[in-house]
């Protein structure tokens, strides 16, 4: 049976692909996604070596003035060069809704914020200008689109100006919605409105009828099918599109699909540390125990290779490990991984006060107060008005139990 079902899972793969191949000429996108420069550069981003795929994206975007593409290509990787650098791109960190309830500040480089929301006034000002000559300017809607939506997740991530974020994705979503009325087959438009579309769906049914009164809605469904082919066909956006969905899937515990999914994403780019870890994740999730530790280990072990991954946040590995340890109740060893993560330099400040907290229980559960306490204090001094240092002050008036 099992086999069965992996034949039938391996010819629908084969049968997306075939699709994607059969139609690829159907496929329309800015001219600029095929420049050679920025193929490069795209190949330093997913591998997270940001420098230098923004010194090439610099030079394209000095090469095309005016176009906003050009500049919001430079912002896409501006932006994420920041939020890996503040370890938010980890997707634990999203997995469930304590990212939205808690406090979570993170500090914000002043600089950089400038230089992504300078970026980003330019492609809206770049884009409007066509706009203004021409309403149904496609390419322009998209760049603006996409733009919006970058900033949008700087806010929310970083900022956490929700509701400043949520407006902003909404015209980000308006931009998008309109290219593909334009030009259906303006594929790279669908990995923004396929994540509206599934978020919106995905609320509390209270919360889409009051969105619902306001002309929001969306559809899960409908939003998978838009992420899945932007996955499979998209010339921009896919890698984009298959990291949400690997995202979404964790979200609903399909585990093993997220994992086909991320696999898929190591094929091609083997070098990039995050996938490998969200692999790990998604195993510790699922609860393959000892497993999940060996490919946290597996991921150490080629980092420390010259040269393996071009950047790799061993934080994040740390404190995967420590979370699957903890799971197998091996509470010392978790209590060390913690430990590491936490003190890993340039550890971010969130992390390390999830890392500080997550020890300090390990160890009050192996009897360890000492160290305990220590470690609460640390995440105390991390930020002691947030979440974690909350937590920290409750755990050292009395020790953590289960």
């Amino acid at each position: 049976m099992r086999a069965g079902i992996w034949q039938s899972i391996a010819l629908v793969a084969l049968a997306v692909a075939a699709l994607g191949t059969v139609h690829a000429q159907d496929i329309h996108t800015n001219p600029l996604h095929r420049d050679p420069t920025v193929r490069e550069a795209f190949q330093h981003f997913y591998v997270l070596d940001y420098p230098a795929a923004i010194t090439l994206l610099e030079k394209v975007q000095k090469a095309h003035p005016g176009d906003p593409e050009a500049t919001a290509l430079l912002l896409e990787a501006r932006v994420f060069a920041e939020l890996y650098r503040q370890d938010l791109l980890d997707t634990t960190f999203y997995a469930n809704d304590g990212f939205l309830t808690g406090k979570h500040p993170t500090p914000e480089d002043p600089q950089v914020r400038d230089q992504i929301f300078a970026l980003s006034d330019q492609a809206v000002r770049e884009a409007d200008a066509r706009l203004n000559a021409n309403s149904k300017d496609v390419d322009a809607l998209y760049a603006r689109g996409w733009a919006k939506s970058l900033r949008s997740s700087y806010m929310a991530m970083v900022q956490r100006s929700f509701n400043a974020s949520f407006h902003l994705a909404l015209q980000a979503h308006s931009d998008e919605a309109r290219v593909l009325q334009l030009d259906p087959n303006y594929i790279d438009a669908k990995l923004v409105v396929g994540t509206y579309q599934y978020v919106i769906g995905a609320l509390p049914w209270g919360f889409k009828l009051i969105f619902g009164f306001a002309g929001i809605t969306g559809s899960k469904t409908k939003g998978m099918e838009m992420l899945h082919d932007a996955f499979a066909r998209a010339p921009m956006t896919s890698v984009e599109a298959g990291t949400v969905i690997a995202l979404f899937q964790r979200r609903e515990g399909k585990y093993q699909e997220a994992i086909a999914v991320v696999r898929r994403l190591e094929n091609e780019y083997p070098r990039d540390f995050l996938f490998r870890l969200e692999e790990a994740n998604l195993r510790k999730d699922a609860g393959e125990g000892m497993a999940a530790v060996n490919a946290y280990q597996a991921i150490l072990n080629d980092a420390a290779k010259p040269g393996y991954f071009p950047s790799a946040h061993l934080e994040l590995a740390y404190f995967g490990m420590g979370e699957a340890l903890r799971g197998q109740r091996h509470f010392d060893q978790a209590a060390k991984a913690y430990e590491q993560a936490a003190w890993t330099p340039n550890s971010g400040a969130e992390l390390k006060r999830r890392s500080l907290v997550a020890a300090g229980k390990s160890r009050d559960l192996i009897g360890d107060r000492a160290q305990a306490i220590k470690d609460y204090e640390a995440a105390i001094a991390n930020g002691s008005d947030t979440t974690q240092g909350e937590i920290a002050h409750r755990f050292l008036k009395s020790p953590y139990h289960e």
